[in-house]
């Protein structure tokens, strides 16, 4: 099992070998399904081949090809390296004396965010190795197709919900490789941020997948964005389509897999300003309802209990939409009645009674800033209050948080902004060296770190946040705001 500090576990598909990084084991890079190359561009993911010789783990496997983040003023800007070619893989960061022990430890699978157009379970914000020690459990991350290649709409060549499918496939994974790694395959948690958090909610309710899911951790879900329509999936199909030159190709499917990807991508670039609305965060391509792997919104979900016996923690930041709009120079120039109309634009007749609410609340805001709260509630907090009071009231188990933290100097007047927690849960500060939404790293950094991230871990571990050393977190009542535990 382990060569001093190369451990070998074995899949079901070949040996992998990891690297051990103090006291946690890691395995990067692991393919869960095969390359979407070739025929198999555009098509569900099928198994990876097997493979005889132990297989180096110890880098991550290639991003999706994805154009640059919307966010990346927020967050910081990334290296694009995409390469369809190894892109679907995983990876998995397990405390070294869980390894061929049967330790059977919680395991958290996280989803990565960025819209459904941008992000990689590779990249080192989402390192799982403190997280993996602070919990005892195992942690996996994973790549599943965004943009164009995750998210184009033709059932009839295969493209169906595509990143929906490869986050299935990661599931199965889990399920029959995971106890391998020290963890208990009947013990999972499905996380994620924003699109993430979208998508851990819609694995959870899906008859396949919820099956494989114990427990729900949905950071920032872009509640008030439903699943796409189907009917708009297919308009903005046939216009990324005539983009590519291809609206009246009689073989469409080898003509698709034809196209390079820095093609495929351009046209999507164009496709995101052709259909941009102003004000909206809704990408032009995203999971379809009624595809495969979404089978309701997620009230329809509530509706028909699919999420019912599995525990959620939920929660959002106080100040989610100044990431987007905080670096619009328009919106930062609102005068009242600008604001006003953007507002009816979004929100129609009730945009008047939502400004004068929101702008009673925060007396002396800008009108930008009145905006920013009227969105951060209708696109955030409103659903996170509503999914986790629909759910209390059916008898499960729920925890309700907000992250507040600002950070210092808060240099773009960001406040506690989307993603902004991120680095709480992982640790990872290091890896957000031109971040504004971070501000200074000290003593106290570290602490809301271990007071965020083990209250997660504790919950993964025991359906409860609660534990030595944490602030007490009371079960989410309706009603009950002073159940919302703030952070920050």
């Amino acid at each position: 099992m382990t060569q001093q500090n190369r451990p070998i576990v074995a899949t079901d598909k070949g040996r992998v070998h990891g690297v051990v990084e103090g006291a946690v084991a890691s395995f990067r890079g692991i393919p869960y399904a095969a390359s979407p190359v070739g025929k198999l561009r555009f098509a569900p993911p099928r198994p990876h081949p097997a493979w005889s010789e132990a297989r180096e783990a110890v880098q991550a496997g290639p991003a999706v090809p994805q154009g640059p983040s919307r966010l990346e003023l927020v967050m910081g800007n990334r290296k694009q390296n995409g390469d369809e070619d190894g892109s679907l893989t995983l990876n998995v960061w397990s405390p070294q004396h869980a390894l061929g022990s049967n330790a059977c430890l919680p395991v958290l699978v996280w989803f990565h965010g960025g819209g459904f157009s941008s992000g990689s379970g590779g990249w080192d914000w989402y390192d799982g190795a403190r997280l993996a020690a602070l919990g005892n459990m195992v942690v996996v991350t994973a790549n599943y197709r965004v943009g164009p290649l995750g998210n184009l709409r033709l059932p009839e060549i295969g493209a169906d919900n595509l990143g929906v499918q490869d986050q299935g496939a990661v599931l199965r994974w889990v399920r029959d490789n995971i106890a391998a790694f020290g963890g208990d395959p009947g013990t999972v948690t499905v996380g994620g941020q924003s699109a993430g958090a979208f998508s851990a909610f819609q694995l959870a309710v899906d008859p396949e997948t919820g099956k494989m899911i114990r427990r729900v951790i949905a950071e920032s879900g872009p509640w008030g964005l439903e699943p796409q329509d189907p009917e708009l999936a297919a308009e903005n199909t046939r216009t990324y389509l005539r983009l590519l030159g291809l609206e009246d190709t009689a073989e469409l499917a080898h003509a698709l897999r034809e196209v390079r990807v820095e093609e495929l991508l351009a046209a999507y670039a164009k496709l995101m300003v052709d259909k941009a609305e102003f004000g909206r965060v809704a990408p032009p391509m995203y999971p379809v309802l009624g595809g495969s792997g979404i089978p309701y919104a997620w009230r329809q979900a509530l509706d028909a209990d699919a999420l019912a016996g599995k525990d959620l923690l939920i929660g959002s930041t106080r100040d989610e939409m100044t990431a987007f709009f905080g670096f619009n120079e328009r919106i930062q120039a609102f005068t009242r009645e600008e604001a006003l109309n953007f507002l009816v634009s979004l929100h129609g007749g009730d945009a008047r009674a939502l400004y004068e609410r929101h702008e009673a609340q925060r007396p002396g805001a800008t009108p930008a800033q009145v905006v920013t709260d009227v969105e951060t509630e209708a696109v955030f907090h409103g659903g996170v209050i509503e999914v986790a009071a629909r759910h209390a009231a059916d008898g499960n188990n729920v925890y309700v948080y907000q992250w507040d933290f600002r950070p210092e100097p808060d240099v773009a007047n960001l406040g506690a902004t989307h993603c902004g927690e991120l680095p709480f849960l992982f640790g990872t500060f290091d890896s957000y060296p031109d971040s504004p939404m971070l501000g200074r790293i000290g003593v106290e950094t570290e602490a809301l770190w271990r007071s965020f991230a083990g209250a997660l871990a504790s919950f993964v571990t025991t359906g409860s946040p609660n534990g030595e050393s944490l602030t007490d977190w009371q079960p989410y009542v309706a009603g009950s705001n002073s159940r919302v535990l703030h952070f920050g």
